[in-house]
């Protein structure tokens, strides 16, 4: 067996040549008022940037207006194209690579918030939103297989060297190829291989729309963790489909529901108390009686996914991404040994822009995050670690 690679040595992704194989991994950051970069947003990236990862993801970039969770989300279109150019400039300048998360949110979307109506497999109700989103019909799924492309171009033009096109989380492309979600009878319902269509779909069309320039990834839900979800069978049928079809240069592998099981994801110390807080009544009486239904406890540990992991890594031979609890030497050593190409971090990178860079000069060194998980509930405010995190008093610019 050759030996494994070195995490902090050079690799590429696609066309992409990469520094290192570690990757910002995509967190919502908030930092996009009127729906465009600013220059806390590209702060933001620069700094993590300058902190050595290979790669920085920036997310969330909806590929429509009624795609985004919220109001203020990023949606790609030609009046963002300026920003993003500064943003990705910034980046460079750093010495890493930049890749845009793209995506639509469907039923996780503020229809409310967007004043746009939200897209489900189903009729569906959101409760943050108090709206309900359509059951997507022939046309609006086409329209949104076309905007993905579209943002796919626009990520080009705004020099991104790849995008990541969010599969997982039961946002859009995830609800559809959720059992539980999607009960439609027609030609996206049903089987595996009707639900799948919509994400294949997807990808190919983005696939098509870069040429080549620069690479293409997707993240994709390994299991949602709830009974009737997706299921880590089903989901590995899904990887073997989006390997066959060519449209990928590397798949994420990731967990959970923003839907239904969240912490799935996240694992650790569930902040109902603290998500409470965020909304106003009725709903915030909603989270402190019932939040421990929505936001289920799971015990963390270092590299938590991989079990689930090594189930793709055994059956697939495209470049897979490692994520879920790893913050040290020790655990990306772990993920090449065990025979990923790429590790991806993002609570570790709140607490500690710097971490690469720490990890670099000492092997032994040990991240700042305490995995509390506080950091969840920013999301709605602006992003941040409330631990190693100044006082989130930066204003938009």
């Amino acid at each position: 067996m050759a030996p494994s690679p070195d995490v902090l040595s050079p690799a590429k992704l696609g066309p992409v040549s990469l520094r290192n194989r570690v990757i910002k991994a995509a967190t919502f950051e908030n930092r996009t008022p009127n729906a465009l970069v600013s220059d806390d947003l590209i702060e933001f990236h620069r700094v993590v940037a300058a902190g050595g990862v290979g790669m920085t993801t920036v997310a969330y970039c909806a590929v429509s207006p009624g795609g985004r969770t919220s109001g203020d989300g990023l949606w790609m279109r030609p009046e963002a194209v300026a920003g993003l150019r500064r943003l990705t400039d910034a980046v460079h300048a750093e010495g890493a690579a930049v890749s845009a998360q793209i995506g639509h949110a469907g039923p996780v979307a503020d229809a409310r918030s967007n004043k746009a109506r939200a897209l489900a497999p189903i009729r569906f109700f959101n409760p943050i939103g108090m709206r309900f989103a359509k059951k997507a019909d022939r046309d609006d799924i086409a329209g949104v297989i076309a905007a993905h492309a579209d943002a796919a171009r626009i990520a080009v033009d705004a020099g991104f060297d790849a995008v990541e096109i969010h599969l997982g989380h039961n946002y859009l492309a995830s609800s559809f190829l959720s059992p539980l979600v999607n009960r439609r009878r027609d030609e996206f319902g049903g089987s595996l291989e009707n639900r799948a269509k919509v994400a294949r779909g997807i990808v190919q069309a983005v696939r098509a729309a870069v040429h080549g320039q620069i690479a293409v990834t997707a993240k994709l839900n390994m299991s949602d963790g709830v009974r009737l979800g997706i299921g880590t069978e089903e989901a590995l049928t899904t990887a073997r489909w989006l390997q066959d079809d060519g449209g990928l240069d590397a798949l994420e592998l990731t967990a959970g529901s923003s839907l239904v099981n969240p912490m799935y994801l996240f694992r650790g110390h569930a902040p109902i108390r603290e998500f409470a807080g965020v909304f106003k009544p009725p709903l915030s009486w909603g989270m402190r009686m019932t939040g421990h239904r929505f936001l289920r406890e799971y015990p963390y540990r270092d590299a938590y996914l991989l079990e689930d992991a090594r189930l793709f890594r055994a059956e697939l031979s495209m470049p897979l991404i490692l994520l879920g609890g790893i913050t040290s030497r020790e655990t990306m050593d772990t993920a090449m040994a065990e025979g990923f190409e790429f590790v991806a971090m993002a609570r570790a990178l709140l607490a500690e822009p710097d971490l690469v860079n720490r990890i670099a000069a000492d092997a032994n060194h040990q991240s700042a995050c305490i995995h509390c998980n506080q950091c969840m509930p920013t999301i709605y405010r602006r992003t941040h670690c409330v631990v190693t995190g100044a006082p989130d008093t930066t204003r938009y610019s």
